[in-house]
């Protein structure tokens, strides 16, 4: 960075006073190519240096801090959205209105003493402006208060705000399941929460159980599956805690990724948990709070170049582009809302809390660290999580209930011999057809794993189930319904008399002296021939 002398040359007599009458030190030269040499050597001086920063307001003091926490410089835009601008001001009415002596930001106060400079330097993405501390200086100034860092962002959590809580759980092992037996049998539609199909898609992509073209992986679905559940809850936390791929800004609800630009949503994402990390363990945390408090501390969290023009997101709602740093809340602030409510809660990190029913303002305002979190963030199972050992139910008639508890790889194998049907709270339905049958044949499976499956997880298997099961394997469909049209008459002369027109080739099976079925699409064409016979008919819906 530039020295003292660098960062005021330019400036004029009238600056350099100013700056000495803040420092508290005499500037009796004539003109600025005297006065800078004097008022830098003069602001050498260790103790002085020392004694001015701690003098300093709070807010100027947190501004140095910030710099120092980087380097000793900061984009010139984060710097002066965090910490204020300083004024463009000339020399005449600087000096009438003495900007020095009543301040607009910590910003200016720090500028006025010259503890801070600004400039441009070159970076890796072309030549950008800085707020910077003089390099000399860097070494005189004190380093910020320990107290300064460990200060949670936020705060507690009021009662209306966590009256009603929403524990973490393990039901995205549940949903996985669902999602990898969709994709195995290339099912488009599923029964998911709102919002959780798109994570979870690219959630397994990252775990490597689906390719990149959503296609499971067989062996390493097949371990996932049958591995106890807090260790595939652990393994799907780490695989999200640590991708660079997995951008959970582009599965923000409310908002649309267009065009080519890139973030980094691993930086992002980790920076957000270590602020949440550091709150207090046992106390529930207003999230709004928390989120504030990001916007003050540190609101280019997740761009390092301070830059809110390049991203294009749009706003699903009004199609309105996000662009510029007023649009904090709708994006960054939407990216740590939904980082909270969504992955944090669903993979089981973060309870959440709600106010009570009927209070006026519904919704998710409260967070605490889970009973798992600690594990969880380590990659280590957590404890107290059920085993998988309920049985699964399979009725006379063919449906079959699977509930939560069943082992996950056997109701990933059910799924695949079943149609799907809709499910309820307690259990995934199923019912087994001749089409779902003939589908899971065709993929290699046979009615003898089937009938294994059943005989491992169900209690017990009907045994009409067990006959009926068997039969298909041997002879396929047995029996089937058909939709047909049928023709009533009110007399057997005038079917016969419609049999021995050019109607017949539009008629079907007789089914008794005056009915007989219509081929489908020639019901109009019957009721024409039957109108030339003398005789008017209708079509009756059924």
């Amino acid at each position: 960075m530039p020295d003292l002398e660098h960062s005021l040359h330019g400036h004029d007599l009238g600056h350099l006073r100013i700056v000495a009458e803040l420092w508290g030190v005499e500037l009796g030269a004539p003109d600025t190519r005297t006065a800078l040499p004097q008022l830098v050597e003069q602001l050498s001086n260790p103790s002085l240096v020392e004694e001015i920063v701690e003098t300093l307001p709070q807010e100027a003091r947190a501004a140095l801090n910030a710099l120092q926490q980087k380097n000793s410089r900061i984009l010139w835009g984060q710097f002066s959205r965090r910490f204020g601008d300083v004024r463009e001001i000339g020399p005449g009415r600087r000096d009438r209105q003495r900007p020095d002596q009543n301040p607009t930001s910590p910003a200016e106060m720090l500028w006025y003493r010259a503890l801070i400079a600004r400039a441009f330097f070159d970076t890796a993405r072309g030549t950008e402006e800085f707020a910077y501390i003089p390099d000399d200086l860097i070494p005189l100034i004190p380093g910020p208060k320990p107290s300064q860092h460990t200060a949670p962002l936020g705060r507690a959590a009021t009662l209306t705000e966590r009256a009603d809580p929403i524990p973490a759980d393990d039901q995205i092992l549940d949903h996985a399941c669902t999602l990898l037996a969709a994709s195995r049998i290339e099912r488009d539609s599923v029964q998911l929460p709102k919002n959780i199909t798109a994570f979870l898609r690219q959630l397994l992509i990252v775990a490597g159980l689906l390719d990149s073209d959503g296609h499971p992986n067989i062996n390493a679905v097949r371990a996932h599956l049958e591995s106890p559940r807090g260790e595939a809850l652990a393994q799907l936390a780490q695989a999200w805690l640590n991708s660079p791929t997995h951008n959970d800004l582009h599965l923000v609800p409310q908002l649309q990724a267009e065009g080519e630009w890139e973030n980094d949503p691993l930086a992002a994402r980790r920076f957000i948990v270590r602020l949440l990390d550091a709150l207090p363990k046992d106390t529930w945390w207003s999230i709004s709070a928390f989120i504030a408090d990001v916007r003050q501390a540190h609101p280019d969290f997740q761009r390092p170049a301070g830059d809110y023009d390049s991203w294009y997101l749009r706003d699903t709602h009004s199609g309105e582009f996000l662009r510029g740093f007023e649009h904090w809340d709708d994006v960054d602030g939407a990216l740590i809302r939904y980082l909270i409510t969504g992955p944090l809660h669903w993979l089981g990190l973060i309870d959440l809390a709600s106010p009570e029913d009927d209070a006026p303002s519904r919704g998710v305002m409260a967070l605490r660290p889970s009973k798992w979190a600690a594990a969880l963030f380590h990659g280590i199972p957590p404890e107290g999580i059920p085993a998988e050992s309920a049985p699964i139910h399979i009725r006379s008639d063919g449906r079959v209930g699977v509930p939560l508890l069943v082992p996950r790889s056997a109701r990933y194998q059910i799924a695949r011999f079943c149609r799907w049907e809709k499910n309820t709270l307690h259990e995934y339905r199923y019912c087994l057809t001749p089409e779902s049958l003939e589908r899971a044949r065709q993929q290699g499976l046979r009615i003898g794993h089937l009938l294994k499956l059943l005989n491992e997880h169900a209690a017990p298997v009907p045994p009409n189930i067990t006959k009926a099961l068997k039969r298909w394997a041997e002879y396929g469909t047995e029996a089937r319904t058909v939709e047909m049209v049928v023709l009533r008459v009110n007399a057997p002369h005038i079917l016969k008399m419609l049999q021995n027109s050019r109607a017949a080739r539009f008629l079907g099976l007789a089914l008794g002296p005056t009915a007989i079925t219509v081929k489908p699409g020639a019901e109009e064409k019957v009721l024409a021939v039957l109108l030339e016979l003398g005789y008017l008919g209708e079509i009756k819906p059924t």
